[in-house]
């Protein structure tokens, strides 16, 4: 064949081309797996951060495999009955025996797509842990919802206020140190910040007919005394959450 000529090189690059995109086929098959385990490792690794488990991953000697044992002993997965449907949930027993109850939340940042897990005790108002994550937010300034620092913030914030339903403010320029429901913004980073925000208030909401369900079920189970801390939670709780089902 003449390789001067213009079929010549059209077939060519024909042939290239169908090659390396079998290629690429082939691995991808080939690879499929394994990148499916490492989504599901790196999910199961966010879900035990927010409650402040496995922690110590990326030094042991199999980190897959530690997270998945880590996984397996604290992490119940479960489908709860809510106002928006059916919705995920994960619930974890702490080796005390208390259980927190991780929500999953999902919205939108500057650039894409952020998600994340929020950690609640078993008042379905104070948050025990948070862990975010993001998909191309802008280095140095919205992606640092994933570091230690913005998410040590949400530790102890009530999502309930004045029995309301409140979620958590994201405030930009500083929170209100005495505040139980404040976080501050991220320095040049106030779009992510805010979108963080609006994340949780959108998907925690949609958990508010469980909580309701579940604080109600404790409260006929075990009965506290009117004037105790944790019965004034439950009935705050409770009523914010029929006040959003109303």
């Amino acid at each position: 064949m003449d390789t001067n000529k213009n079929s010549y090189t059209v077939i060519y690059a024909t042939v290239l081309v169908v090659f390396v995109a079998v290629v690429l086929a082939l691995a991808s098959y080939l690879l499929k797996d394994r990148q499916q385990r490492n989504v599901a490792i790196e999910t199961k690794q966010m879900i035990l951060k927010s409650v402040k488990l496995g922690m110590d991953a990326e030094t042991a000697p199999d980190k897959a495999t530690y997270i998945e044992e880590q996984y397996a002993k604290y992490i119940t997965d479960t489908t709860v009955t809510a106002e928006a449907g059916n919705l995920n949930l994960f619930i974890c027993t702490m080796d005390s025996g208390e259980k927190m109850y991780i929500v999953p939340v999902h919205g939108t940042g500057l650039w894409g797509p952020i998600w994340g897990y929020v950690a609640l005790k078993g008042d379905f108002s104070t948050i025990y842990g948070t862990t975010y994550d993001h998909k191309s937010e802008t280095p140095g300034l919205g992606a640092e919802i994933n570091t230690p620092a913005f998410n040590l913030q949400f530790e102890g914030k009530q999502i309930f206020k004045d029995g309301k339903f409140v979620s958590v403010m994201v405030v930009k320029g500083g929170a209100n140190p005495e505040s139980t429901n404040e976080v501050d913004a991220i320095s040049g980073g106030t779009i992510t910040s805010k979108a963080v925000e609006a994340m949780l208030q959108s998907s925690i909401s949609e958990y508010l007919a469980f909580f309701k369900a579940k604080l109600e079920e404790a409260a006929k189970a075990t009965p506290a005394p009117a004037d105790s801390a944790v019965s004034a939670t439950a009935d705050s709780t409770g009523t914010a959450v029929q006040t959003q089902l109303n």
